[in-house]
């Protein structure tokens, strides 16, 4: 079994985590310690799950450094320089996204295509999330407005009980309008998506990996490594 570190074990996130780790022994995953910011760093383990806040996934970063174990930083709203940082990584094996979701990456992806389709038609884009979200626009809605071209201070949200989180992009012409929208109905969807890609990247080399590396490696499990680039 490898060894988990969860940094933000006492959240939603880092508790789903936890939970799903332990009702899915076929990941090979085993929770090592868990921890907050600002807390000490007297633990070991293979990987270190990170979804706390800036300055916490700073610090999974250095302790993974420091352990040569994986990371996985799920954490958003990171300052450039760090996200910089972690692109040049060579020595860990390290994956960041803003939003772990497989369902929700291949959304953007239908984005994508669908602004190729509707080029010349206005754009838009509106997220909900609960009212304990501390970003707004969301760390997914930036991400999925750049895939369309749409500025950031076009984004429009909102933030309502305890929704997990939904986005919604319009394309509206003259005579039409196309809605696309992906609704998360539990966040179980992003929890059980870190969880597999925790046992994934156990496995692999030190270097730097996203969402399409590891949508390439489901892809191929399912013989449909065509669709992804």
């Amino acid at each position: 079994m490898k060894q988990v570190v969860i940094n933000g074990a006492n959240g939603k996130m880092g508790k789903a985590i936890a939970r799903l780790i332990e009702e899915n022994p076929q990941y090979n995953l085993q929770i090592a310690a868990g921890r907050e910011p600002g807390d000490g760093f007297n633990m070991s383990g293979d990987i270190i799950i990170d979804f706390s806040s800036p300055e916490g996934a700073q610090d999974a970063f250095n302790w993974a450094k420091r352990h040569k174990a994986a990371c996985l930083i799920g954490t958003t709203n990171l300052p450039e320089r760090f996200l910089f940082q972690m692109q040049e990584e060579r020595k860990i094996p390290l994956f960041y996204a803003p939003n772990v979701s497989l369902s929700v990456y291949f959304f953007g992806e239908l984005l994508k295509k669908a602004n190729q389709f509707y080029a010349g038609y206005e754009v838009g884009l509106h997220e909900i999330h609960h009212t304990q979200k501390k970003d707004a626009p969301s760390g997914t809605a930036k991400k999925l407005a750049e895939l369309i071209d749409l500025p950031q201070e076009k984004i429009s949200y909102e933030r309502i009980g305890t929704v997990p989180g939904t986005h919604i992009a319009a394309f509206s012409g003259k005579y039409d309008k196309i809605t696309l929208k992906h609704e998360a109905l539990d966040r179980d969807l992003f929890a059980l998506s870190a969880v597999q890609i925790a046992a994934w990247l156990v496995t692999q080399p030190a270097g730097f990996y996203s969402m399409p590396d590891f949508a390439r490696f489901v892809l191929r499990k399912s013989n449909k490594k065509d669709l992804i680039k």
